[in-house]
């Protein structure tokens, strides 16, 4: 068993692989695709916006190796990047590995913050939408994921700024100022996860207590809480950890527009001008650690399920799919 599960690690880890350099390639090619000239939009902002010269924008181009065939250009960031090394970024000159090991920390910490408070206020509205007797109260909570699921993270940071820091200030508005300035982004970019959580754990909940062996315990005296809490969220729990990797994907992409509204230096914020200035060594170095990250980390959520349900063994799983 456990040589099995070396050899689906080992699969897993070279399908996660497979992931991250199609993320690269992709990017690769997409921001090359993008009308403009990186270069000309470079020397037109040093110059205050002016036009470069034909000549300018040619030394330019060959200083940084854009002149070059773009299948030459493509192995050499595809080698520099298998050692950590995405190049410099066009508009600061500065490692762009340098950008995002100083930029990273905050966008996990916020990931983090965020994806703790989406599981623990899913669950809580998920288990509660199955515990309560009322059924008008039970219909109102299971109606609540739809609602949170609609809502556009950027409405709802504005919409915080609004209440919690410019009316009532109770929390800073921009900024990354310790803890208390992390509440806002978090919950912001937490809400659609909890959500999606919500939804998913409320439903596979609801359809775990229809199974024949929770009516044995219901004969057998068992309680609300014990029945639901006590035996139905283990064996509910499996739909939800699927869910908990995409959520990830989520809180990456998420963090863009969270980031970007509250002004928070952080991998997303500086993707997102990235995109804008057309710095590709940023953007092709910012989208490798997210595919990179939201590989592993699925890769672990795989390997939860047997933990979960020991009747889930690793080496007759295909991938991320229970057997």
């Amino acid at each position: 068993m456990v040589n099995g599960t070396g050899k689906y690690v080992v699969r897993r880890l070279a399908q996660a692989a497979v992931v991250v350099w199609a993320a690269f390639t992709v990017t690769f090619v997409a921001i090359r695709l993008l009308p403009g000239d990186p270069v000309a939009l470079m020397l037109s902002g040093r110059n205050g916006f002016s036009a470069p010269t034909p000549e300018q924008v040619a030394e330019t181009r060959a200083r940084l190796g854009l002149d070059r065939p773009l299948l030459v250009q493509y192995w050499d960031a595809l080698a520099d990047a298998l050692h950590g090394d995405f190049g410099s970024s066009i508009q600061t000159g500065r490692p762009v590995s340098a950008m995002i090991s100083e930029t990273l920390p905050a966008t996990l910490q916020l990931g983090a913050a965020a994806l703790v408070l989406s599981l623990v206020a899913g669950t809580a509205v998920g288990i509660a939408a199955n515990l309560v007797g009322s059924p008008s109260a039970r219909q109102w909570l299971r109606s609540l994921p739809a609602v949170g699921i609609s809502l556009p993270s950027f409405w709802v940071g504005l919409v915080l700024l609004e209440l919690l820091s410019f009316r009532w200030r109770l929390f800073p508005s921009f900024g990354s100022t310790g803890l208390t300035g992390l509440v806002l982004p978090a919950c912001t970019l937490a809400l659609p996860g909890a959500a999606l959580v919500a939804q998913v754990l409320g439903k596979s909940l609801h359809d775990t207590l229809l199974q024949p062996y929770a009516d044995t315990l219901r004969a057998s005296g068992a309680g609300a809480w014990r029945l639901v809490v006590g035996h139905g969220l283990r064996n509910a729990a499996i739909p939800t950890v699927t869910a908990a990797g995409l959520l990830v994907g989520h809180l990456i992409g998420g963090a863009v527009v969270v980031e970007t509204v509250f002004s928070r230096p952080g991998l997303g914020r500086i993707t997102q001008a990235a995109v804008g200035e057309q710095d590709l060594p940023v953007v092709q170095g910012a989208v490798v650690v997210a595919a990179l990250a939201f590989a592993l980390i699925n890769l672990a959520i795989d390997l939860l399920y047997p933990i979960l349900d020991p009747r889930i063994h690793a080496t007759t799983r295909t991938a991320g799919t229970p057997a």
